[in-house]
């Protein structure tokens, strides 16, 4: 494998691939449909670059990283923050140890030169000008341009990118030209019952049938009441709760002692009342709130000036 690579006369050291641990357990349509993306049908055909969008800790990730070992490519992950730069994605200089400046390439850039997927993981933590970085890269052009190491990188033909997305607050607002060139846009939803036990299985087979069972039936409840408790905090709080029994197996906990303790260790004492809390964030978003017109930011409801104030008085002449 190679470890350098040269690009109009400037030498960049290549990262090293990721594995693609883990399996993808069930929701088998959303894998095929992120493959389609990724296939070529034509000489004159481009590769997608879907938006994986979800939850925090669904599986985002995971399942592109399944998509990775399904067509048998090398895997690099970038993790996206809000002070990503330009030249972190691309190009970054380094001092060497003769005071040379080295220039190592992004896991972005090593999958575009060696033909692997690269996953853009949280992209929407990344500001503006980074995600300008990589327009050309993500249109037909399909290349980049380091601006620090003065060279222009072309994409392999296998090389494939997908970006997951977090649907919470503590993210940036992608422009319009990046999000038209980031399609399409496949959401991942919370496993069913079944799917979900064999993810907790996977990852904790040392669980015990019934500790299982009652995580399970709490993230089951919490997705029915459209709460964002994922398999990743199903997995932590029993983790937690397992390593709580395991203290003192001369004098073992009560169960069920241990499991409220871990849920509300891990998630919070709101999650206790998965119902109350379903309720509570239903008003913070408003969901008793009468929706507004526009006539209701500019005039107040007894003005005469009233767009509906002005119909119900034609509706009196009648």
């Amino acid at each position: 494998m190679k470890t350098h690579v040269e690009i109009d006369g400037v030498r960049l050291r290549l990262g090293q691939p990721r594995e693609a641990k883990g399996a993808w357990i069930g929701q088998r349509e959303i894998l095929k449909q992120l493959l389609a993306c990724w296939v070529v049908v034509d000489e004159a055909d481009l590769p997608l670059t879907p938006r994986l969008v979800g939850s925090p800790g669904i599986g985002k990730t995971a399942l592109a990283m399944a998509g990775a070992r399904e067509r048998e490519q090398e895997l690099y992950i970038y993790q996206c923050t809000a002070d990503t730069r330009p030249e972190d994605l691309l190009v970054t200089p380094v001092l060497s140890e003769q005071g040379k400046i080295a220039y190592h390439a992004s896991p972005l850039v090593t999958a575009m030169l060696r033909g692997g997927v690269c996953i853009l993981d949280e992209g929407n933590r990344m500001n503006e000008k980074s995600w300008a970085s990589l327009a050309p890269l993500y249109d037909h052009r399909r290349y980049v341009e380091s601006i620090v190491a003065g060279i222009t990188i072309n994409a392999h033909p296998d090389f494939r990118c997908a970006v997951t997305m977090n649907q919470d607050e503590s993210t940036y607002e992608i422009p319009d030209y990046i999000l038209s060139r980031l399609q399409p846009t496949l959401a991942v939803g919370f496993p069913d019952r079944q799917d979900e036990m064999a993810i907790l299985q996977y990852h904790l087979p040392f669980a015990e049938s019934d500790m299982l069972a009652i995580t399970v039936d709490f993230l089951q409840q919490s997705h029915g009441l459209r709460l964002d408790f994922s398999p990743r905090d199903g997995i932590n709080l029993l983790r937690y709760a397992i390593k709580r029994l395991s203290q003192d197996p001369d004098h073992p906990l009560n169960k069920d002692a241990v499991w409220r303790e871990a849920l509300e260790r891990c998630l919070g004492e709101d999650a206790v009342d998965l119902e109350s809390l379903a309720a509570k964030r239903q008003r913070t978003l408003g969901g008793d709130a009468v929706p507004l017109g526009l006539g209701d930011f500019f005039f107040s409801p007894d003005d005469p000036l009233h767009p509906d104030q002005e119909l119900d008085d034609e509706d009196d002449e009648f």
